[in-house]
């Protein structure tokens, strides 16, 4: 598949984690020059959604003028869904240094969209060196659980019919497409070619059918993870990187409110003073990032907020 763009050209490299290989795509400048030069050109790290790739981001990275972009499949998600051993933030964010140290990036704004947020706000915690600054696309700060919920429930509560098509099995792409993809109340007004690659790359074979390559237990461990483990509360409290919280006001199934309504928004907000905030009206959760308008309407705040950084480049690599 050709992904090249007229202001970015899209190569993927395999970077050696624990348990197996992390497929991991790039959008280069194709003015920047040698590839092999990191340290010559404006770079991001953008670490994608729970149940999604790194085919979430060439809708923002062709918007993003001279800035590298690279960005990572997650363990347990599209090339990188074969990785064994246990997932967990924790395992992400160390997952994400052997990114930056495969690239010998010493450190670089991490740009964090949904599940992506609470990883790079755990990296930044645990690797404080290693993170600029963090841009947080509704994700990233606590969601507004009710109490008292059982972690079994959580996928469900949070995810809802996005987490249940990992279960299920298709016949081919133009199944997958039409059955679940097509009619999403997320993307009725904002279909695109990216968007058909995107949802084609997460189909893996399973026997004489298909599958989503999200790993569903996977799914599970990281949503339990981030909403009751101790490494966001951790993070958050340790929190001393420049960070902008972006919010959009609809959800997975462009419901309102979305992830973060208003009241709890506020209440995080009020507590952590040093975080500033960005609501962008018009997008749900997908649409903010995986849409050209929502990319076009998100790549200024982000391209204001990284400048034109040079990474810092790690010595005798």
């Amino acid at each position: 598949m050709d992904f090249s763009m007229s202001a970015h050209v899209y190569r993927t490299v395999d970077v050696p984690v624990s348990g197996g290989d992390l497929r991991v795509g790039v959008w280069d400048p194709v003015d920047a020059g040698a590839a092999d030069m990191p340290g010559d050109v404006p770079t991001i790290l953008a670490i994608h959604g729970v149940t999604s790739s790194h085919l979430a981001w060439p809708f923002l990275a062709q918007q993003l003028t001279g800035v590298r972009v690279i960005a990572p499949d997650l363990r347990g998600r599209g090339e990188s869904r074969d990785i064994v051993g246990p997932a967990g933030m924790v395992a992400h964010s160390t997952d994400m240094v052997a990114v930056l140290d495969a690239f010998a990036l010493a450190a670089v704004p991490v740009v964090g969209h949904s599940m992506g947020g609470f990883v790079a706000m755990v990296l930044a915690h645990r690797h404080p060196d290693r993170v600029q600054q963090l841009i947080l696309i509704d994700g990233g700060l606590p969601l507004d659980v009710p109490s008292g919920v059982e972690p079994e429930d959580l996928v469900s509560l949070i995810l809802g019919p996005t987490a249940d098509r990992l279960a299920k099995r298709w016949n081919d792409v133009d199944e997958y497409i039409e059955a679940f993809w097509r009619h999403h109340p997320a993307f009725e007004s904002d279909w695109s070619a990216a968007l058909e690659r995107y949802i084609a790359y997460d189909l893996v074979p399973d026997g004489d059918r298909f599958r989503p390559a999200t790993s569903a237990q996977t799914t599970v461990e990281d949503t339990i993870d981030l909403n009751l483990g101790s490494a966001l509360p951790e993070a958050l409290a340790a929190l001393s990187q420049p960070t902008l919280l972006i919010t959009v006001p609809r959800g997975l199934q462009n419901e309102e409110p979305g992830l973060y309504p208003v009241a709890h928004r506020e209440r995080l907000l009020a507590a952590h003073p040093e975080i500033v905030h960005r609501h962008i009206d018009g997008f749900n959760h997908y649409t903010i990032v995986m849409s050209d308008h929502g990319a076009q309407a998100l790549a200024p705040l982000v391209q204001s907020a990284i400048g034109s950084p040079r990474p810092a480049v790690r010595q005798n690599q």
